[in-house]
């Protein structure tokens, strides 16, 4: 369970990383300037974090996943890709109708970046999460323990990318009721499984902290507006 514990901090850096960093990288690619290099790096996304969320449902060689749960696995990739790859062509063309805004062109394109991309990622995004945790509920683990600051430091940085993915993706309404049931399923009945269910303590610090950032923002803004409607980014 430490090589899990540590594997765990690894894929929430790394989440962190491709979820954040696209919308920091906006200088142009020289060799291709209509693209940004965000966009290039955002390519990278689905090949890097598919394959992290893979060895979390596996769990270990020992808890092999049955054909249903294999199916539903790769249903809820489908759903994360589709929605990943929309947005991120959407929303590199959306670059350049900033000039025809009101277009029919500019709304379609915006209609993919901004909703249906946004609602295909997310329920992706929360599928994956909620298989992992039915994975790690049916199979715990019975030797070795896991290192709890590495869980603690992975789900205060995943629940916090969770929280600025979800506000300006406009996707609470989607996020926000799943978080708050994993944060209560792991406060009602997660305690006596933490010790032998890393991934499970893992998500619940995650939902806990996203639901605490939810309130807080919802309280201070008296609701739930994307950063971009309150002018923190453009």
């Amino acid at each position: 369970m430490k090589r899990l514990s540590l594997f765990i901090l690894i894929f929430s850096i790394a989440f962190a990383m491709f979820f954040i960093g696209p919308a920091l990288l906006s200088r142009q690619v020289g060799a291709y300037p209509l693209m940004e290099i965000g966009d290039v790096f955002d390519i990278f996304t689905p090949l890097i974090l598919m394959p992290l969320y893979w060895l979390l449902f596996r769990l270990d060689a020992n808890k092999v996943p049955s054909l249903k749960e294999n199916l539903l696995f790769l249903l809820l990739v489908a759903f994360w890709v589709e929605g990943q790859g929309m947005h991120l062509s959407a929303n590199s063309i959306g670059h350049l109708l900033k000039d025809m805004t009101g277009s029919d062109i500019y709304n379609l394109s915006n209609f993919y970046d901004e909703i249906l991309s946004h609602y295909l990622w997310h329920f992706g995004l929360i599928g994956l999460s909620a298989l992992i945790i039915y994975r790690q509920w049916r199979n715990p683990f019975t030797e070795g323990q896991a290192v709890l600051w590495l869980l603690i430091l992975a789900g205060i940085i995943h629940g916090f990318t969770l929280f600025v993915t979800v506000i300006e993706g406009g996707t609470t309404s989607l996020v926000v009721p799943f978080v708050i049931m994993v944060t209560l399923l792991g406060l009602i009945w997660g305690w006596k499984r933490f010790s032998q269910q890393p991934l499970l303590l893992f998500f619940f610090i995650t939902c806990l902290v996203a639901t605490l950032l939810f309130a807080g923002w919802a309280i201070y803004w008296h609701g739930l507006p994307e950063f971009s409607e309150v002018g923190i980014i453009d």
